[in-house]
């Protein structure tokens, strides 16, 4: 009997996703060259590229990347992150990197080209902006419906699992009063026999290095015996009897008790008490004073040149002028920065206070950046105009150079008014000197 036949298995292709950590993205270096055709080929091209060597994991982080750099709260990303993945779509996260990476929203010869095609009706609109922070904001009431639940559990099993823990302070005072033991059986000699007493017999500063007392130990030791040498100061400074008389009742009362306490001391004895007591506050005293003198000083954190400007509004390109922003972490330690705000036609230079001729990035030279503000400039040669023929006054700075720009304000015969270094999006970064 001929044995039945069985369908040969077709070998598993290959995976079609690739993990894209090793591939080299497509650029948009000179979209504003190209045609309309061009663009839009290269952005079906682009949007397939990453759909193909992406996974949607990797997709999706890059819409929390493009929430920092478009100012979103820390707590909306915290939202967007803690949501599922299938609350944010894979296209939304390639747009977000399309857009990261430079893409033009709109583009007049890429929407003439879209009309030209068949079966198209209406215009090509910008809907990168919308279409991302519509389905952000979709994202976000998910995700802080995520994190209000964990938080709600947690809370939960915080209650029912709950722990006494140790606060650092907590543990800094109970070594503090292990430090504290030998010196109370030392004041217990005062106490059991004061004229026996021996004020010499502990050296505290050595029995602090011993029991390696720190500042902060130090600070609690002297916090434990404050209220005890606060009562003795009081007693050696007791008001006459005349004094006493001319008092209220309550308060003449309040120092009847603490002589009362002490009427089984002498004067001497309270003496050698004192004494005592403020040689452990001179030896905390010591303690701190020691480790101020050996501090070290903190050292001032240093950010990168785009972790500075990371919060600058700017306009990244302006198709009326045809003007495109330079790199804002090229502002950090330049001497002049130039700008141009396409709303009010006013183009401006900045000088830095501290110049940097030698690009020997100096802590504190150059023109530097804070939040969305332009700080380090000479507020007197840092000035603005408004152009009156923008058009061919720019084409002559872009073919200026150096010597030229030196006068290039001068030729320009409006009214000169100060820059207060804000910038914001209507503002072109031209060039920086």
């Amino acid at each position: 009997m001929a044995l039945p036949k069985t369908k040969r298995k077709k070998p598993r292709a290959a995976p079609r996703i690739q993990r894209g950590a090793k591939l080299k993205e497509p650029d948009w270096e000179g979209w504003e060259e190209w045609t309309g055709q061009a663009l839009h080929r290269h952005r079906r091209y682009v949007h397939s590229w990453y759909y193909e060597h992406f996974k949607p994991v990797d997709l999706y982080a890059n819409v929390p990347k493009w929430m920092t750099d478009n100012e979103y709260s820390k707590d909306d990303i915290k939202a967007v992150k803690a949501a599922p993945n299938n609350a944010l779509s894979v296209t939304a996260g390639i747009v977000a990197r399309m857009d990261t990476n430079g893409a033009p929203r709109l583009n007049k010869k890429e929407a003439d080209h879209w009309l030209s095609l068949p079966g198209t009706s209406g215009e090509l609109t910008c809907g990168v902006d919308r279409f991302l922070r519509n389905s952000i904001a979709k994202c976000i009431e998910i995700g802080k419906t995520v994190i209000a639940e964990k938080k709600e559990e947690q809370e939960v099993e915080t209650k029912t699992l709950a722990k006494p823990v140790l606060t650092i302070q907590d543990r800094i005072l109970m070594q503090a009063h292990v430090a504290c033991e030998a010196i109370d059986l030392w004041l217990d000699g005062f106490i059991n026999d004061p004229d026996d007493f021996k004020i010499d017999s502990l050296d505290i500063n050595v029995h602090f290095i011993k029991e390696k007392v720190s500042q902060a130990h130090a600070r609690k030791i002297k916090d434990i015996y404050k209220a005890e040498i606060d009562e003795v100061v009081e007693w050696h400074n007791m008001p006459t009897p005349a004094k006493l008389k001319k008092m209220d009742e309550q308060e003449a009362d309040m120092w009847a008790q603490l002589k009362e306490g002490y009427d089984h001391r002498s004067k001497k004895q309270m003496a050698l008490l004192l004494k005592a007591l403020e040689k452990i506050m001179t030896s905390c005293d010591m303690v701190i004073e020691s480790a101020k003198a050996t501090r070290r000083p903190r050292k001032a954190k240093v950010y990168s040149a785009e972790k500075l400007v990371q919060k600058l509004k700017f306009k990244k390109q302006d198709d009326k002028f045809g003007l495109v922003s330079i790199n804002p972490a090229d502002i950090i330690y330049a001497n002049e920065l130039w700008v141009f705000n396409t709303k009010t036609r006013k183009i401006g230079k900045y000088v830095a206070k501290d110049p940097d001729p030698q690009k020997m990035q100096r802590p504190g030279s150059g023109l530097q950046v804070k939040g969305t503000t332009i700080i380090g400039f000479l507020e007197e040669e840092s000035i603005q105009k408004t152009m009156r023929k923008p058009a061919e006054q720019l084409k002559e700075f872009k073919n200026a150079g150096k010597v030229a720009l030196r006068k290039y304000m001068d030729d320009i015969k409006t009214t000169d008014t100060k820059l207060n270094g804000r910038i914001n999006a209507e503002t072109v970064l031209l060039k920086v000197v």
